[in-house]
């Protein structure tokens, strides 16, 4: 194992890195979020007040920084704007755009106050326009759930400047004058807010950084990654005839295969060490959130054990049923990936629906995850991740079995 340098720089390098950048990615984009705003290109080709009060509104949500084009822009150059510019926003609010708000504020306070049994204007009565308000413009780099948060604010927004022009009308059509303004703004900004709290295991309502979310997943990524080392060295073992010469040992073979696997598992142990220490020690000084370790030390250590265990047993079976060494690397990698990605590493597994629901299961990277997050996020203790340490123990043993099988078919063992 030290001479494979390479296999140890994969070991250990490789997840550091790992760690370290897709934290400082995701902690990063948490404070774009939070603290900046995306820039939108907004042509308002309107000349009454409503289309003002849209883009006031608009600020107010917090997630657009407006910045306006000439009345003129041609439509077509929309995106030449976008370019040059470089938004990914654009906004194009119709000359027409306060007309259809008074009209449909108008008809909306004349059904109100017919339910009220009084008379409305139905000299007002018009027929609305089935065309949208207004345009948004997007670029198709911008992912989807962003998209629909930037459109349930201007959904906001544009509700925000409706009922304003409905309370204005229905208030000058049951005392015949207008909305005072001090009225006006308790009315529309009188809004409640909403109390977050982070519900845990143990009662606790710290709310989980970045570095609670990141380290735990990517330590797993790293002690499955060890595939690339082991699966090889026992390819290496079978192809040079390591595996005769050890037969004629006066021992059973299985004392050489279960000192593979506890040298591995001291690999995997030390992973999961150096990860967490970095997170704790190394994190604060280079401006990312430091690792909180769980209360209950003892889960944590026995849930990484199976966790090793069962990365160095899947590791041994790829090993045992690969010809060659590329054979080995190349499945490694691109499985280790795809358990990764089905597993929840990189799409959270509440986010999949039907199949890949169910088929996530059958990663034992998922199970592993799910009992570092009760351990990490939840604050859970040994009892709460007995469920998730059972499929994963269960996973393990499987794969022990296949590698018996697979070495007696070799004639191996």
């Amino acid at each position: 194992m030290l001479r494979d340098k390479t296999g140890i720089s994969l070991m250990f390098v490789m997840p550091i890195i790992l760690v370290m950048v897709v934290t400082s990615i995701q902690n990063s984009t948490f404070q774009l979020m939070n603290k900046s705003k995306l820039p939108v290109l907004v042509c308002n080709q309107d000349t009454g007040q409503a289309s003002l009060q849209l883009l006031a509104a608009i600020n107010r949500v917090g997630l657009l920084k407006v910045s306006p084009l000439p009345k003129d822009q041609s439509i077509g150059k929309i995106d030449k704007a976008m370019k040059e510019k470089d938004a990914e926003l654009a906004i194009v609010i119709p000359g027409d755009f306060s007309a259809r708000v008074a009209a449909k504020a108008q008809n909306a306070a004349n059904k109100a106050l017919k339910s009220f049994g009084l008379q409305g204007d139905s000299t007002k009565n018009q027929v609305l326009s089935t065309a949208p308000p207004f345009t948004l413009y997007f670029s198709p780099v911008l992912q989807e759930q962003l998209r629909f948060s930037i459109r349930g604010g201007l959904r906001s927004a544009l509700q925000l400047v409706e009922s304003r022009e409905t309370l204005r009308k229905l208030y000058f059509a049951i005392n015949e004058k207008q909305l005072p303004p001090a009225l006006e703004d308790e009315m529309i900004n009188n809004q409640s807010d909403i109390g977050m709290v982070s519900v845990s295991k143990n009662g606790g309502r710290e709310v989980p950084n970045t570095t609670q979310h990141n380290v735990p997943a990517w330590t797993i990524f790293a002690m499955f990654f060890i595939i690339m080392s082991l699966a090889a060295s026992v390819v290496r073992e079978k192809v040079s005839g390591s595996f005769i010469r050890l037969k004629t040992l006066p021992t059973n073979y299985f004392v050489g295969l279960l000192s593979k696997q506890i040298t591995y598992l001291g690999v995997t142990l030390f992973q999961a060490v150096v990860i967490f220490s970095m997170g704790i020690y190394l994190f604060p000084h280079i401006g990312l959130p430091g690792l909180n370790l769980p209360s209950d030390l003892t889960a944590l250590i026995i849930t990484t054990i199976i966790t090793g265990w069962c990365a160095v047993s899947y590791a041994i079976c790829v090993g045992v049923f690969s010809n060659t060494q590329i054979q080995a690397s190349g499945f490694g990698a691109v499985s280790i990936v795809i358990l990764a990605v089905v597993g929840g590493l990189m799409v959270p597994t509440f986010a999949m629906e039907g199949y890949m629901k169910t088929v996530s299961n059958v990663s034992p990277l998922h199970w592993s995850l799910e009992a570092y997050y009760d351990l990490f996020l939840l604050g859970g203790k040994l009892r709460d991740v007995f469920a998730n340490l059972i499929p994963l123990f269960i996973i393990t043993l499987i794969l022990q079995v296949l590698t018996f099988i697979g070495l007696k078919r070799q004639n191996l063992i």
